[in-house]
């Protein structure tokens, strides 16, 4: 799982907002509707990102597709310690 978060969160160029997603889902399960609002992003581009992270095991949902909710999984609950690493890795600059 450290490997898979590693890549969907730091490895793409949307892990940005995977971030973003996770992280306010671990606050509370939402929509895809209501995560497009609450955050200012377009509905698709929430869509691709929920896909990519529960293509990935790290989100569930529950529901169907259209009002499906979603939180994060329990394996990433359970490593989100490297959760946390990749998101102070991605608010540090670069030493370069």
């Amino acid at each position: 799982m450290e490997a898979v978060l590693w890549y969907v969160l730091a490895g793409t160029r949307g892990g940005l907002n995977r971030v973003r997603i996770l992280r306010a889902l671990d606050t509370r399960p939402r929509n895809a509707n209501q995560l497009a609002e609450d955050m200012d992003l377009n509905y698709d581009t929430v869509r691709h990102h929920l896909d990519v992270l529960t293509d990935n095991d790290v989100l569930e949902s529950s529901g169907d597709d259209y009002g499906a909710v979603y939180l994060p999984s329990d394996t990433v609950e359970a490593h989100w310690d490297t959760v946390e690493t990749i998101v102070d890795q991605l608010d540090r600059p670069d030493d370069s």
